[in-house]
């Protein structure tokens, strides 16, 4: 659940302050892909410090663990709420790094993309041949693939399939 950033800011001490501001927008927005990275690990080690409290006091509550300090804890929601607002830190930090590692992927694509296309673009066009033109007739054009275009096997079965199907259409 959402918590105000009032109730937030009495939860946490100062440098937690700092850390989870740094996750809200304007400054998660502005910042490098390294200090995303450091503020993680760090706002990681002070939710998961602030879940082994919350689980200690609530087995002191219970009775299943020594006191930690002089009596047990009668309550641990404050610290509860502390990891909440930790771990939804935590959250919008990975969200905003998981966006740019999605975005990063889409650049390389269009970079990528973009290089086809001047490759393509710089490649010389085929040579067409010359256009014919009535009246003289048809200038033959010289294969310039050279004669191992196609097997001459495939050249014999296609010849002799036609020559089949002729014969049978001729039979009836």
């Amino acid at each position: 659940m959402a918590q105000a950033r009032r109730t937030e800011l009495r939860l946490l001490d100062e440098t937690e302050k700092e850390l989870v501001e740094a996750s809200r927008h304007p400054g998660l927005a502005g910042g490098t892909d390294e200090d995303l990275a450091g503020l993680r690990k760090v706002l990681r080690e002070r939710r998961d410090k602030a879940r082994d409290v919350a689980n200690r006091q609530r087995r002191e509550m219970r009775g299943k663990a020594v006191p930690s300090g002089t009596k047990p804890a009668a309550d641990n929601a404050g610290s509860r709420e502390k990891f909440a607002a930790l771990s939804a830190a935590l959250q919008r930090v990975n969200g905003e790094i998981a966006r740019r590692k999605r975005y990063s992927s889409r650049d390389e694509l269009k970079r990528n993309a973009e290089r086809a296309l001047e490759m393509r673009r710089a490649a010389s066009r085929p040579n067409r041949p010359s256009s014919r033109r009535a009246k003289k007739g048809m200038r033959s054009v010289p294969n310039e693939l050279g004669p191992d275009l196609v097997n001459p096997m495939e050249v014999g079965r296609v010849s002799q399939f036609v020559k089949n199907s002729q014969a049978k259409r001729d039979k009836r």
